[in-house]
């Protein structure tokens, strides 16, 4: 079988395509003779689980989130950016002014459903068919398997417990009427996922074999996401938290345990160790690589981990992605120039994302020693510059990764195809409100990460779901919470850190993390830095529970809507709302009003 080409799979979904206009329990077939035929060859069999896998989102094309797409609202939804549009629903998330009726809300609840029963109808009729190898229906059950697991891991990200209806999926008899089902308690929902994973790993392969099996899932990805799971079962908002204790349903079963289990961290650590154990080096390592002269480069080496399809440190991405979509929002405007760099820079990055990033000797911008200086200008060469430019100094000896992820005003662009181009993106500026009209940078930066260095337009690579570093920070967390001042623990940050180019821990330069909390503290400013505009921070701060603070109140940008020097002044540019009921989103309305055993997320 060809690999999955989810972007080009709507055009192959069979006649009975599942409907997500009806409740999460009505994606059935037609009728039972139409199920009969799909599974009567290999051919339409094949289809079926690229339906399956469809439910996979595109999270390149984070502007067009709806009902039938999956897509999330989880990186201008976060403290890391903002669109410039109104139309973008993150706007709905900053504000909090969505509720248990919004598209959104019940978009991800439908049709992560509509996967999971769609998963379950292969698993029972795949066997049916005559033509396919055996071993191949092995492989294909283990495949729906595992993306039904991972479907209710998303699912349990967003909403907390949810309905695991198993087996009772595949009826297709079954209405949502008919089958009134509770949610099962967060507990269970980790242990049937887990349970799910594991079965489905004994049957997978390893990884990809070739390029044409690249984007199925394998044993790999699968032991990867068994990490995660355990990690957010372990994290503060799922673990001893009194907040939903009275989430309960109507037969007296408590939704999450407010009692906390220490033991939940060590199940964590072990989960991404056993990963580590068996997959690195021989299968996955992180991404380096040298620049011209030979020497390594940790610059090239975090912009192009990003870029270079499948990678050595790449787990799992969305082949044929939307690339080009969330290209045109990091390609500034340019007024003026070609089209192949102009775009929207639409994406803004907050000034606190801005500030987040390390100095060039490894220390937070707050630490006194760092060396950051809040005003003034010097001239300075960024890594993807070839000479020295007036640059205003905060962002002067930053750390790499702060030159992979932001375009500040008066950098020079990275693709010079057409001649040397520099972003001004203050008002009058080639990039800057008043030139852009509906395009341009709600805040004076413009996220950079995941640009490739030539023609934005260019599309055909994949987005990156899960890479390596992402094990590695999830181990340290998990091992510094279960097993406090283990060696491991500074180890799996520094090397990060080492490949990010900047000191590590305890070195001569930058002095140790002491105790549990200041590593704890440590870890989270790595995994901010490191995963930016990857889609984690969004679920970090909730899990952590410190979206209270980090995602509410006000939000600083430049001034853009002034030229230089004005330009540099700080100023509000949106007052968030994030309340104790906006950590998991509400169950949808209708399906509450439909199943009268499902109960309602406190607070909505």
């Amino acid at each position: 079988m060809k690999r999955i080409v989810i972007a080009a799979l709507v055009t192959c979904m069979l006649t009975f395509s599942l409907s997500c206009k009806k409740g999460f329990l009505d994606q059935v077939p037609d009728d039972r003779l139409t199920l009969e035929e799909t599974f009567r060859n290999r051919n339409s069999a094949e289809k079926f689980l690229a339906n399956v896998y469809s439910t996979i989102p595109d999270e390149a094309s984070q502007r067009f989130p709806g009902s039938d797409n999956n897509i999330g609202e989880w990186t201008g939804g976060s403290d890391e950016a903002e669109y410039d549009w109104g139309f973008v629903a993150t706007q709905n998330i900053n504000n909090g002014t969505y509720d248990a009726s919004s598209g959104f809300v019940s978009g991800f609840w439908t049709t992560y459903y509509r996967g999971i029963r769609s998963a379950g109808i292969f698993i029972d009729n795949v066997d049916k068919v005559s033509d396919l190898p055996s071993s191949l229906k092995v492989q294909y059950k283990a495949e729906a398997k595992a993306l039904r697991a991972i479907y209710y891991f998303w699912l349990m990200r967003i909403y907390g417990p949810v309905v695991i209806i198993g087996d009772k999926a595949i009826n297709p008899d079954a209405s949502f009427a008919d089958v009134q089902l509770p949610r099962s308690s967060f507990d269970e929902c980790v242990t049937y996922v887990i349970g799910e994973l594991d079965a489905a790993m004994a049957d997978l392969p390893l990884k990809a074999s070739n390029a044409n099996n690249y984007g199925r899932i394998n044993r790999a990805y699968a032991m990867a996401i068994k990490s995660q799971v355990l990690l957010y079962a372990a994290s503060p908002l799922f673990n001893g938290n009194s907040d939903y204790s009275s989430m309960i349903n109507t037969d007296g079963k408590k939704l999450i345990n407010d009692q906390y289990d220490a033991a939940k961290w060590k199940r964590a650590a072990d989960a991404a160790k056993a990963f580590i154990d068996q997959f690195v080096p021989s299968q996955f390592d992180l991404y380096r690589v040298n620049d011209a002269s030979g020497n390594y480069s940790p610059y090239l080496s975090t912009r192009d981990v990003m870029l270079v399809d499948w990678n050595k440190e790449v787990i799992y991405a969305r082949i044929d992605a939307g690339i080009t979509n969330r290209a045109y929002e990091l390609a500034p405007y340019h007024s003026g120039y070609a089209d192949e760099v102009r775009g929207s820079g639409g994406l803004g990055a907050t000034q606190t994302m801005v500030d987040a990033y390390f100095m060039a000797n490894g220390r937070s911008i707050d630490d006194p020693a760092s060396g950051y200086v809040k005003t003034g200008f010097s001239d300075f060469q960024a890594p993807y510059d070839d000479k020295a430019r007036r640059t205003y100094n905060q962002w002067t000896n930053r750390e790499p990764r702060f030159y992979v992820g932001i375009t500040y005003n008066g950098s020079k662009w990275l693709n010079t195809n057409s001649g040397e181009v520099i972003t001004e993106t203050y008002n009058t500026g080639n990039s800057g409100k008043q030139t852009g009209g509906n395009d341009y940078s709600p805040t004076g930066y413009i996220v950079r990460k995941n640009i490739v260095t030539g023609d934005w337009r260019q599309g055909g690579r994949s987005w990156i779901m899960l890479r390596l570093a992402e094990i590695y920070l999830n181990y340290a967390e998990a091992l510094n919470e279960a097993e406090p001042g283990n060696a491991d623990v500074l180890k799996y940050v520094n090397l990060i850190r080492n490949r990010a180019g900047v000191p590590e821990y305890g070195s001569a330069d930058l002095q140790l993390p002491t105790g549990q909390a200041v590593m704890r503290e440590a870890i989270r400013k790595e995994r901010r830095v490191e995963l930016a505009f990857e889609n984690s921070r969004f679920f970090d701060t909730r899990r952590w529970k410190i979206a209270e603070t980090t995602d509410n109140g006000p939000f600083k940008a430049l001034n853009i809507s002034a030229n230089l020097p004005e330009f540099y002044n700080l100023v509000t540019f949106e007052n968030r709302v994030f309340t104790k009921r906006h950590y998991l989103y509400p169950i949808p309305q209708k399906d509450v009003d439909s199943d009268k055993q499902l109960i309602q997320n406190t607070g909505w």
